[in-house]
């Protein structure tokens, strides 16, 4: 969804293991620090000193690991509705579908149900098919499955466990990077209390308010893809 926004930049994605096209894992490696070692693993093999990292949701949480443990390797952190302190109602309902078996016949009904989606307002159909395609894909019996292991529900649950202890210190190594947060107006995991206390931690970072949506933006929104450009303008002029 972001590469308009960076038009001229190589831009890489990446599936965490268990995701996507990616392996599944032994369920006791999905945690945050193996996870942001899978990253900079893919950094090493492809050869890249140091990059700018989008981290959306729970990406956003390893991006801020790797500021505190790797931060020779960043070039700045977009944060895409994500901080150190993680609300239970945004957990509660990630609780409600993570990880289990989705219960409609059709990628139509799924992206009709997701389109239900608390805090979304104004989304284009198209968005919520291809919302669909990415989390389920058809079984060959009929119906839908995940397109992710489904033992992440333990590993995704349990990072909001330690989220409010442990996360205020790793958001402050970010504090002399190119630093953005782009934050869903209606977002239920990503309090304005907090995301105002981020601001005043790290004055500098660049911040968008993305009306009509939650957890999370999709970042093809106006507010977002300025903030982006602005972030990135950050680093370019850092990096000179």
């Amino acid at each position: 969804y972001v590469t308009p926004t960076f038009a001229g930049c190589r831009l890489i994605t990446m599936d965490y293991r268990g995701r996507g096209r990616s392996d599944w894992a032994d369920d006791q490696t999905y945690t945050i620090p193996i996870e942001a070692h899978d990253a900079l693993a893919l950094l090493d093999h492809l050869e890249i000193a140091r990059a700018a990292i989008v981290g959306t949701s729970r990406g956003g949480l390893i991006a801020m690991l790797l500021a505190a443990t790797a931060k020779e390797r960043l070039l700045g952190v977009a944060l895409n509705d994500i901080g150190p302190i993680l609300e239970q109602a945004g957990l509660d309902h990630i609780a409600s579908f993570v990880g289990l078996p989705p219960p409609w016949a059709t990628l139509d009904e799924a992206a009709h149900a997701l389109s239900q989606t608390p805090g979304f307002q104004n989304v284009p159909s198209e968005r919520w098919q291809q919302e669909a395609a990415k989390r389920y894909k058809k079984a060959p019996h009929g119906g839908l499955i995940l397109q992710y292991d489904p033992r992440l529900r333990d590993a995704v649950l349990g990072a909001g466990v330690d989220t409010q202890m442990t996360f205020w210190p790793l958001f402050a190594a970010l504090h002399d990077l190119p630093t953005a947060l782009i934050r869903g107006v209606n977002s239920n995991i990503l309090s304005k209390a907090t995301a105002d206390e981020m601001t005043a931690q790290h004055p500098n970072l660049v911040r968008a308010e993305v009306p009509d949506r939650g957890h999370v933006p999709f970042l093809d929104e106006p507010a977002a893809t300025q903030t982006l450009l602005t972030w990135r303008e950050w680093i370019t002029a850092k990096s000179i």
